[in-house]
């Protein structure tokens, strides 16, 4: 195949806005500001889960609470019918010892009965001054997941504003080479290869290995508008000195 220095140039810029696509696609998948974000994600959904556990533990105390609240106030109604029937004068000496000797019982009852309650409101109020704290920290964390968020965004759209234009520059690139010589650059790069590379001295630009002597003798006695194909990797191999990749 033949094909003049400027047209051969033509596939090494090519192949130079294939690379940038690699790369851009390449931070696409790796993007710092997805890491970020993901973090943050983290963070705030444990936040969440560990509010979500206050709530529930809270949710189980005011059920103890309202348990207690109503043996207690049972206990306070069987007094007052006790001191009711002790106040009558309608009870006899044999009951009225029973009915003391209960109503005794019931404050000891109720006394227990109210310590109890304490110890659960003030493990309440604990639990409710944590919820508050998480419930903070939650709202600061909405904040930095926003910010996240927009960062990780920006850069994908900054992404691909820069893959559309490396597009727009490969396709007129592309446009602009013969059909053929842009057909071997397609079926080497096909392969899994890179499909062009500069002679960097004794080195195929594509593969970054060097070129032993009897190849190199070959390459420098072929014609200036001889395609060329690397010996190692088989890509297009341009000869060209002030090529900026």
């Amino acid at each position: 195949m033949k094909a003049d220095e400027r047209q051969q140039r033509l596939v090494l810029e090519i192949a130079a806005v294939d690379a940038e696509l690699s790369r851009l696609d390449y931070r696409a998948k790796h993007l710092e500001e997805q890491q970020r974000l993901d973090t943050v994600t983290a963070e705030h959904r444990a936040a969440t889960d560990a509010l979500a556990t206050l709530t529930i533990a809270l949710e189980d105390l005011d059920g103890q609470v309202a348990k207690f609240e109503g043996e207690i106030d049972a206990v306070r109604k069987r007094e007052d019918r006790d001191r009711g029937l002790l106040d009558g004068g309608t009870v006899d000496a044999k009951h009225l010892g029973e009915i003391q000797h209960e109503l005794e019982a019931l404050q000891r009852r109720q006394e227990s009965l109210e310590d109890s309650l304490l110890e659960i409101m003030e493990r309440r109020e604990q639990l409710q001054r944590e919820s508050a704290d998480q419930q903070a920290r939650i709202d600061g964390m909405q904040t930095d997941l926003a910010a996240a968020t927009a960062a990780r965004d920006a850069a994908l759209v900054q992404i691909d504003q820069s893959r559309h234009e490396a597009s727009g520059r490969r396709e007129e690139l592309s446009a602009s080479a013969p059909a053929e010589l842009v057909a071997l650059y397609e079926r080497q790069r096909a392969q899994g290869g890179v499909g062009a590379g500069r002679l960097q001295g004794k080195r195929c630009g594509a593969c970054r290995i060097e070129i032993d002597r009897g190849e190199l003798a070959r390459i420098s006695a072929a014609k200036e508008d001889e395609v060329l194909r690397c010996p190692e990797c088989s890509a297009i191999l341009v000869r060209v000195r002030d090529f900026k990749e």
